[in-house]
């Protein structure tokens, strides 16, 4: 006779299923945890102990600070489970501190919590997972995951919008993404806060996290001070055209697009255009250089069906995201001779180098992710010039 499957897509009841969960303190971990309880799951409870919070322990809007594993231990409480602390600082520092600090200084961008999940959270907790003989790694991500049929799981945008995780998870590999559950991502965040008041949570109220976790009041400059002495090279800022127009403190204070604290003087408004760290050089021009057609990936991870080595020679249609807080965009997935290439249909500003560039199947709310890559430093000045493309076809 065959076992149903039970709400995780497993064929075991609940408590023959052992589920840990990952709980960073915050209401959504902790809902996730109280849940899959309630239904009857055998839950442990792991919090990961990421970095020294000192300053950030009662500040609203941190997350993994000292509060935050006091509150996951209360809930583990309440709720009846085991739970563990981890203590993975120094594997947080050579992963994503060391990493978020080096590139700044290349003139990058970097999404921390990308590397985040990449290595510690999802590599590292996944194989403590398999250590306690885990079925599944379960997370308050608000991400959908589907069984596609194939023996394998699809990760697609969450149910609501505004809320969408998917940009953040996108290097999730395929074997990591078979064992992850995201119970939350087909509801949105009030029906969350009202699940954790109707499960007695105490934390049904608390602030979502905000900011980067090691990052007090936002200062990242002062935390790449503080971890490179000496590492950030004043320099010029120089107008697209060869003008110097001022001079600056350190690459690693801009970013591509931006417009406000640049402290020029100028009969035009000014945008960072590219951030040149082997010169000391933040470049600047007007908005209309911003626009770019063409994003070359690094690092890329694949989890469409289709071979990247089969993509079809006149490419493949797709959207993409470029930023955390915009929508997929129309665009083309190529690969030449150089490698993966994103044909946008349109120009994108703001287009920064160690940001992420999401690919999804369409641009549709329920939209599946196909994987991603970390953008590439355009060539300078690449502005809008080739037509939109025609459709080509899967």
């Amino acid at each position: 006779m065959t076992t149903p499957l039970n709400s995780l897509d497993i064929a075991k009841p609940p408590a023959a299923t052992r589920v840990v969960a990952a709980m960073s303190g915050g209401v959504d971990s902790s809902v996730v945890a109280a849940l899959l309880k309630r239904e009857g799951y055998d839950v442990i409870g792991v919090t990961l102990q990421l970095y020294d919070h000192g300053a950030a322990v009662h500040r609203a809007g941190a997350c993994c600070a000292g509060q935050d594993i006091h509150d996951a231990r209360r809930v583990a409480e309440a709720i009846g489970i085991p739970h563990y602390v981890l203590d993975y600082e120094s594997r947080f520092r050579d992963a994503v501190i060391e990493r978020f600090a080096e590139s700044y200084l290349a003139g990058e961008t970097p999404i921390p919590c990308v590397e985040c999940n990449r290595t510690v959270k999802f590599r590292d907790l996944l194989g403590l997972a398999r250590e306690l003989g885990a079925d599944a790694l379960a997370t308050g991500h608000y991400v959908v995951s589907r069984d596609l049929g194939t023996g394998h799981r699809g990760l697609f945008r969450a149910a609501d919008a505004s809320r969408d995780q998917s940009y953040f998870l996108y290097a999730t590999t395929q074997e990591q993404l078979d064992l992850l559950r995201f119970p939350l991502g087909s509801i949105d965040k009030a029906q969350t806060r009202a699940l954790a008041a109707e499960l007695g949570l105490g934390i049904a109220d608390k602030p979502d996290s905000q900011d980067i976790c090691f990052v007090p009041n936002g200062r990242y400059a002062d935390v790449i001070e503080k971890l490179k002495p000496g590492a950030s090279r004043p320099g010029e800022i120089v107008h697209l055209d060869g003008r110097v127009l001022g001079r600056h403190d350190g690459v690693l204070r801009y970013t591509v697009g931006q417009r406000k604290g640049l402290g020029l003087s100028a009969t035009e408004p000014l945008y960072v255009l590219r951030l040149d760290a082997d010169l000391a050089r933040v470049i600047v021009g007007p908005r209309e250089a911003l626009g770019v057609r063409e994003i070359r990936l690094r690092d890329v991870n694949w989890l469409g069906d289709l071979s990247l080595d089969a993509l079809p020679a006149e490419g493949l249609d797709v959207a993409v995201r470029v930023r955390s807080t915009r929508a997929p965009r129309e665009a083309r997935l190529v690969r030449d001779e150089d490698g993966l290439k994103i044909e946008l249909a349109n120009d994108e500003e703001g287009v920064s180098p160690g940001q992420a560039c999401v690919i999804y199947t369409d641009a549709g709310p329920d939209a599946r992710v196909l994987g991603g890559g970390t953008i590439l430093r355009p060539p300078l000045a690449m502005l809008a010039r080739a037509p939109a493309f025609a459709h080509a076809q899967p």
